[in-house]
């Protein structure tokens, strides 16, 4: 089978996964397409979201359809690294009597892992999972484990309540791929959510996709060709959110305190690239970079005070820079 054959499967499979879903979930149609183009890219999601928008319930059935294994740790000020992690024990060996750590696996060996309110954990539980979003691995002692492929981290963040709550920093923040934000369903998706969720009907998901399948759909990813010009497009739009570039709008300069890195612009390629995919195209144009700008950019732009006072937002930021590169 060529890469062509292949890329017209994905759109089959997409197509597939999306009837799944929506027996499930209705409506949101565009952060179930986000939460799969973050796991067909191999990225991590943010869902920024207030509570009661079933976003658990959208994780599990995309987990479900795609055959992955799923945990959920609910974040709180006093989990610890090794309630993720994993510990290790001290034993008796029953052969030969002498006693030997063995290492009981933590949550965070599975392969999509949902971290609840993630803000709410202090810093060292954090960097805890940092590592293993990056080098998708954990330490434990001397001794270092792989984790479970694919692996993906989906985090939830309350953006209401702040009270106990601990800043996630910005390197944790670049590692993911996505910040999508969940809104409120439209009236008639309300209806028809109360309508399902009051009967006994309970509608059972079918498999679509297998681990392998996505680790190779992963892969094909990184072989679709991407014009010159769309990189450079997207390296653009990454820089400009930078208030210390010559290029930079002056909106830029005006309302930002921090802006992107590097890995802004390999995510909006990587991301353009299955948006097209989904969208009938066999390779990225600017519309794709352009769908995928706002859930890459959002967290990775601090507006400084003055635009915080004004109300600014990073999505407000994000659209005055597109304006300027037209």
């Amino acid at each position: 089978m060529n890469d062509l054959d292949r890329i017209n499967n994905l759109i089959e499979s997409r197509n597939k996964i999306i009837s799944n879903i929506e027996k499930k979930i209705i409506g949101q149609k565009d952060i179930i397409d986000g939460l799969l183009i973050a796991i067909f890219a191999g990225g991590h999601v943010m869902l920024t979201g207030v509570p009661g928008l079933a976003k658990t319930l959208m994780i599990t059935t995309i987990a479900k359809t795609l055959d992955l294994d799923f945990k959920r740790i609910q974040f709180t000020p006093d989990l610890m690294p090794s309630d993720i992690i994993g510990t290790e024990i001290l034993e008796q060996n029953i052969s030969s009597g002498e006693k030997e750590f063995r290492f009981i696996k933590g949550p965070l060996f599975t392969n999509i892992i949902l971290a609840d309110e993630i803000n709410r954990t202090p810093p060292k539980t954090q960097s805890a999972l940092l590592q293993a979003m990056q080098e998708k691995e954990v330490s434990a002692g001397n001794v270092t484990y792989k984790l479970d492929a694919p692996f993906f981290v989906m985090a939830t963040r309350n953006p209401i309540e702040q009270e106990g709550t601990y800043p996630l920093p910005e390197a944790q923040l670049d590692r993911f791929l996505f910040n999508l934000v969940i809104d409120y369903p439209d009236y008639d998706s309300e209806v028809s959510i109360v309508k399902e969720t009051t009967s006994g009907d309970d509608v059972e998901v079918e498999k679509v996709l297998s681990k392998s399948d996505i680790l190779e759909i992963q892969e094909l990813v990184r072989r679709i060709p991407v014009a010159e010009s769309i990189v450079e497009f997207a390296v653009n739009i990454a820089r400009s959110t930078r208030p210390d570039q010559e290029s930079s709008p002056k909106f830029t300069k005006d309302t930002v305190s921090w802006g992107a890195g590097p890995r802004a612009g390999q995510f909006l390629v990587i991301a353009a690239k299955i948006n097209a995919i989904f969208n009938g195209r066999k390779s990225p144009e600017k519309e794709d970079v352009l769908k995928v700008a706002k859930p890459v950019l959002r967290h990775r732009i601090i507006p400084n005070f003055r635009a915080e006072a004004e109300g600014i937002t990073p999505d407000i930021i994000i659209e005055e820079i597109i304006k300027s590169l037209d």
